[in-house]
């Protein structure tokens, strides 16, 4: 089969004059970004976003500097509770199955209860590899896991920072008040 003359596209390479070639009103242009930022950054100019954490922190903040948190901020996990206090997920495997820095893991077991058919043994989520970007909260068929607008996390090794079930559970109880579910 040979290609016919009419589909054949010929391109052109557009000729530069002297200044494009040596890229000087780029490398000005650049300059001139670099200065402004310079310039408005000294004290609270428009560009400055620098905050005294931790002696200031976000939800201290006036909205326009900003403070508060918006509605899709997305913090630290949290297991949630049903009704009766137990662990709500019914582990589905939908969280860790489309996670894409593969930082949750589930182990599955028979549930004690009648009203569902597994739980949980074990619920593991390693939040140095979390890049939280609230697709495991999405997937959850039955909202039992979500992120919480707590943002100073600090653990003095890996294993600290590596949440289980129960330490997950625990940051339901203090965050219930923080966003609503």
């Amino acid at each position: 089969m040979a290609i016919r003359d009419e589909d054949i596209i010929e391109l052109s390479t557009p000729t530069m004059n002297t200044l494009e070639r040596v890229y000087l009103p780029e490398v000005f242009r650049g300059f001139r970004t670099t200065v402004r930022h310079l310039i408005t950054s000294f004290g609270q100019g428009k560009t400055s976003r620098t905050m005294q954490y931790p002696e200031v922190r976000r939800e201290d903040l006036p909205l326009e500097k900003g403070g508060l948190f918006p509605d899709n901020f997305r913090g630290v996990h949290r297991l949630n509770r049903d009704e009766s206090g137990r662990v709500k997920c019914v582990a589905c495997m939908m969280c860790p199955t489309i996670c894409p820095a593969n930082c949750i893991h589930i182990e599955a077991a028979e549930s004690p209860w009648d009203d569902r058919e597994k739980y949980p043994a074990k619920f593991e989520i390693d939040e140095l590899r979390c890049i939280y970007c609230g697709m495991c909260e999405e997937a959850c068929p039955v909202d039992a896991i979500e992120l919480t607008p707590e943002y100073d996390l600090v653990g003095l090794s890996r294993a600290e920072m590596i949440f289980d079930k129960e330490k997950l559970l625990s940051m339901y109880d203090l965050t219930i008040d923080k966003k609503p579910m």
